[in-house]
């Protein structure tokens, strides 16, 4: 175990975690929502430190991202744990062990292990993804300082619940970040993941501000996050904070905690891409439906095609020193390392 970064010693032996916007009131021999941190004697320590569970080298396009270094590969990593609790989790096998399970499993690593696999295996960057990372934040911020020393790039695939502190301890050493903004009603995110949703605006506002390169993925919910009046309400947000935004919609199957909801209609998807491009977004895409137009990248001023995917490949990428080859406008993103 590993003493836990951003906590505060309270009276009787509690302590209080001020990682995300939990800040968790944690009792002597408790442990945190997230399940792995925990008050040993009143000392607040990582129960995940180093125990990685899950590590693969990724398009960087799966995270996803479009508009940061398109084409590279992403070694990405996670521990067990994650401090939400969405009904809906593709990977709550391991976000989810901790509670569901009563089990911490993953192999002890270190920082320098986890950078020297990136380099081997062709990665110009580190994902920090499949659970939240704010929740194993001693070992992404260790590995990041590595990395950034060795020339990768960090990412975080975050549910951003942080708090501005966590950000602020990241620092130079985050290039990157998806947000899922989940919804953008208060009642969604208390119910469906335990949280709630104004710290996560929060977040993506401070993230723009630090400079760090944003894109914003939504999974669509038949009947819980998907009508039409949310939507645009969505995306004038994000048009307020930054029109070249990218923002990702996908589509949601059954899993987890909702087998019961079908699957998101096609239809639904492509419909809120043109929500956001209503809007004032210049870059929306579609998710989970293989082929579809919305897997590419246009020019948002002559709407020429600069970036062919088919689902995680890139077979063309025409920007050239971050700008459209047909046009000359400038793309926002990320496109060298």
């Amino acid at each position: 175990m590993k003493e836990a970064f951003l906590y505060e010693k309270l009276s009787n032996n509690k302590v209080q975690c001020r990682l995300c916007n939990h800040f968790c009131v944690i009792d002597e021999g408790e442990r945190g929502l997230c399940g792995v941190r925990k008050n040993q004697s009143g000392t607040l320590f990582s129960l995940v430190y180093g125990k990685i569970i899950a590590g693969h080298c990724d398009p960087i396009e799966k995270k996803p991202l479009f508009h940061f270094l398109p084409g590279s590969r992403s070694y990405s990593i996670a521990t067990v744990g994650c401090n939400f609790r969405c009904l809906f989790c593709q990977n709550a096998d391991i976000s989810q062990m901790p509670l569901d399970q009563n089990r911490i499993l993953g192999e002890d690593t270190t920082p320098e292990d986890i950078v020297q696999s990136a380099i081997n295996q062709g990665a110009t960057s580190i994902s920090y993804t499949y659970t939240e990372p704010t929740i194993y934040m001693e070992t992404a911020l260790e590995t990041a300082r590595v990395a950034t020393e060795k020339g990768l790039r960090n990412i975080f695939v975050s549910n951003g619940y942080m708090t501005p502190e966590a950000l602020e301890k990241m620092g130079e050493n985050l290039h990157a970040a998806n947000v899922d903004l989940k919804a953008f009603n208060k009642k969604f995110y208390r119910e469906q993941c335990g949280a709630k949703l104004e710290p996560v605006l929060k977040t993506l506002e401070t993230l723009k501000a630090m400079g760090v390169w944003i894109e914003v993925t939504t999974l669509l919910i038949p009947g819980l996050n998907d009508k039409p009046e949310e939507l645009k309400d969505l995306a004038q947000f994000l048009v307020d904070l930054d029109p070249g935004i990218p923002w990702h919609i996908s589509r949601f199957h059954p899993t987890y905690r909702l087998m019961h909801i079908p699957s998101t209609p096609v239809a639904t998807i492509q419909r809120a891409r043109d929500l956001g491009y209503d809007a004032g977004l210049q870059y929306v895409y579609t998710g989970n439906i293989h082929g579809d137009e919305g897997e590419n990248t246009f020019c948002h001023s002559c709407r020429a095609l600069l970036i062919n995917r088919t689902g995680f490949l890139v077979s063309e990428n025409r920007i050239e020193n971050n700008r459209c080859t047909i046009c000359g406008k400038e793309i926002p993103g990320r496109w060298n390392v």
